[in-house]
């Protein structure tokens, strides 16, 4: 199940809490401390719940509550605009994820607060969460299954939350409702993935409420997001394998691992034998068969990262070698970590509306190792889920004259760098940094915090100097377990 999802060193800083500029009848900030998923990294900030209308053209209606947390700028007089984080997925919280991304922000928090909002549907703003217990995350779902799920999750809400205004349509309004009881300020929007998204459409939509905008992974709004992922999957792979066979070390280890998945994936076709896994919670045994979800899986969700991309050789020679073990039990880790980081019903939301009246599956796809699987996993499940009309204008160009800054991975397995260069005709002050062997999402990557500081403070794309980003390359791929050749 968990190859269909779409998913797109932490420092403490010594801050002040004195200020509250922001507050009004509506938004009142205090004191709190936000936690990671894994619970080891916590940030000291302040928090607020700000209420909304669930269905905006309906204001006297059903109310809900989204959970908005700041992180004080370091200066004694921060800027008044502040820099706003929009999460990925769809379906990712801002509050939890921003652990993931802090040390990119850490410079330009020296002088302006970072202002997070749980986007409604995740995290603690009203989470649409769907129970995936049921669903063998190993093994493909049969239609029935993935059926059954969804109408099971939309009964779960029903009186209680209408699913069909969980938007992207419905979180730039809220964004825009915050900003104005915050007193009208400009901000300064930072998205990643999916959160490219959000940002774009509230350009869209509310550009006198924009100063600034990094957008990193780009969702381009031409592009139904979802439709080229096994196209996307397939040309990251290959960019990953054959930097491999041009490192004498990997190439002399594990020859050429394109091969290597073609074969397995033909291997997969044969009764394989069971191996014995661990449950990481019960620590019993089990005995699990590699399968070809078991295999897409892995191979699409360490290609997010390069440091786990460098694993992918290895994981695949070990496996046609007949040791499935190893990724068998990364498949089990990564499946539940997903669930716990995504509210799925809130994912179902967003692209039921958006965009699976889109997609095509196409015979070409099948080839590919993801093949038409995500599509029509969606189209099933879509079929039963409540949706909202889409905006006329939604999948169109977004156009502005504001200051944007537009990053890509070179490896990036779900939103390439043509994906970026995509929304780039639209804009007249913009610039596009493609960041070597690095893969979904680079904020975090070598000097691009410094980069993030310098843009948000000048304002010109144009003149950062990226000279620091050259010595960024991919990391070593591990020849062994122990890690990579001397």
């Amino acid at each position: 199940m968990f190859r269909h999802l779409i998913f797109i060193a932490i420092f403490s800083v010594p801050v002040s809490f004195s200020s509250n500029a922001y507050a009004s009848a509506n938004l009142q900030f205090e004191d709190c401390t936000l936690t990671s998923e894994n619970g080891i990294s916590v940030v000291e900030a302040q928090c607020a719940q700000f209420e909304v209308a669930e269905n905006f053209a309906d204001p006297d209606g059903r109310k809900i509550s989204l959970s908005v947390a700041k992180i004080p700028a370091r200066a004694s007089k921060p800027e008044a605009d502040p820099i706003v984080f929009l999460a990925g997925g769809p379906g990712q919280s801002a509050l939890s994820s921003y652990h993931d991304i802090r040390s990119a922000l850490d410079s330009a928090n020296a002088k302006r607060d970072i202002l997070l909002i749980d986007q409604r549907g995740t995290g603690e703003s009203a989470a649409l969460k769907c129970d995936l217990a049921d669903i063998d995350a190993t093994q493909q779902p049969s239609p029935q299954q993935l059926a059954d799920m969804a109408q099971a999750c939309v009964e779960k809400y029903q009186g209680k939350q209408s699913v069909g205004f969980y938007r992207t349509e419905d979180a730039v309004r809220d964004l825009e409702t915050i900003r104005m009881a915050m007193g009208g300020v400009q901000f300064n929007l930072i998205g990643g993935s999916y959160g490219t998204r959000v940002a774009l459409h509230y350009l869209r939509r509310f550009p006198e409420g924009v100063r600034s905008v990094v957008i990193d992974g780009v969702a381009p709004p031409q592009e139904a997001l979802g439709q080229e992922h096994a196209l996307n999957l397939n040309s990251a792979l290959n960019l990953i394998f054959d930097a491999c066979v041009a490192d004498a070390a990997c190439k002399q280890r594990f020859g050429d691992p394109k091969k290597t998945l073609a074969e397995l994936r033909l291997k997969l076709t044969d009764n394989l034998p069971q191996v014995t896994v661990y449950d990481r919670v019960t620590h019993k045994p089990e005995q699990q068969t590699l399968s070809e979800d078991i295999l897409a899986g892995v191979m699409r969700f360490y290609a997010y990262v390069p440091q786990f991309a460098t694993l992918t050789p290895l994981l695949l020679d070990e496996a046609r070698a007949g040791n499935a073990q190893p990724i068998i039990a990364q498949a089990r880790m990564l499946q539940r970590n997903l669930e716990d980081m995504f509210a799925y019903g809130m994912q179902l939301s967003v692209m039921c509306s958006e965009d699976v009246d889109l997609f095509e599956a196409k015979p070409e796809y099948e080839k590919l190792l993801i093949g038409n699987a995500l599509i029509t996993t969606l189209q099933t499940q879509c079929a039963h889920w409540p949706t909202e009309p889409r905006a006329p204008d939604f999948h169109d160009v977004v156009e502005s004259d504001k200051p944007i800054l537009v990053l890509s991975g070179e490896w990036d397995p779900v939103t390439p760098p043509r994906y970026g260069e995509m929304v780039m005709p639209g804009f007249s002050h913009a610039r596009h940094i493609v960041v070597r062997g690095q893969g979904h999402i680079v904020m975090n990557a070598g000097c691009m915090p410094k980069l993030l500081g310098e843009f948000f403070s000048d304002l010109k794309p144009d003149e950062l100097d990226t000279a620091c980003l050259d010595a960024l390359d991919a990391p070593a791929f591990f020849t062994s377990f122990n890690g990579s050749a001397p």
